[in-house]
């Protein structure tokens, strides 16, 4: 049987790509006050703005592609059965080749009803506006986890996490709930991994202090000698 590499990516991961993160010096909170354009009191109190934010997120998405540590992490799954458990709301695991992602906070590629969670679409990089609605006639909106929401996708996560032979952490500081709690669910003796060049918040993790792509072929050479 395969091991199982299970990778938790966080905003690092895309840094690199040159997606804007959100809370690292110049990141986007520090252009947009979150309870602006990511709550769903924002979406209720302004909708318009709060569309124009995360359109301008799709548009600067489209424009990037993915980089090595995308590509690197891709390529695992030619030996190892690997599952991408990310943060990022963006696309380019798959674009790389992934093709086992949870996404936790949802995806910018998709669209939802404002009325009903389970009314997805897939928009891919095209613009919601007012008056787009769903089958069901509510207003469409962005298909990701807004703060005060809950995270739907947690339960699997965590199932995946339990599972894990590796448990690799790339560019998350894992400092929020509930992702941060992921590394509970997994088994004693799998050893961890952290690639970051901030500071670690897991504990019994082995920590590469390098950005994503640097970090990720360093491990990749360990984990193969």
């Amino acid at each position: 049987m395969q091991e199982h590499i299970v990778v938790l990516t966080g905003a690092g991961m895309s840094a690199e790509s040159g997606l804007a993160t959100f809370r690292d010096n110049g990141g986007l909170w520090e252009k947009h006050d979150v309870y602006d354009v990511a709550t769903p009191e924002a979406f209720q109190r302004d909708p318009e703005l709060v569309l124009r934010f995360y359109n301008d997120r799709r548009r600067q998405l489209k424009d990037v592609q993915p980089n090595p540590a995308h590509r690197a992490l891709a390529e695992l799954e030619e030996k190892y059965r690997v599952t991408i458990i990310t943060q990022n709301v963006d696309d380019l695991h798959e674009r790389a080749g992934s093709t086992k992602v949870v996404h936790l906070h949802g995806k910018l590629t998709e669209a939802r009803s404002s009325k009903r969670e389970d009314l997805v679409y897939d928009i891919g990089y095209d613009a919601i506006r007012m008056g787009d609605t769903c089958d069901m006639g509510s207003q469409m909106r962005p298909n990701v986890v807004w703060f005060g929401e809950a995270v739907p996708m947690i339960e699997t996560a965590a199932d995946v996490v339990g599972t894990a032979d590796h448990l690799l952490i790339v560019g998350t500081s894992l400092e929020v709930y509930p992702a941060a709690g992921l590394v509970d669910f997994v088994d004693f003796d799998v050893p961890i991994t952290v690639i970051d060049p901030g500071e670690a918040n897991v504990s019994r993790a082995t920590v590469i202090r390098k950005t994503a792509s640097e970090g990720v072929l360093e491990w990749l050479a360990s984990l193969r000698s």
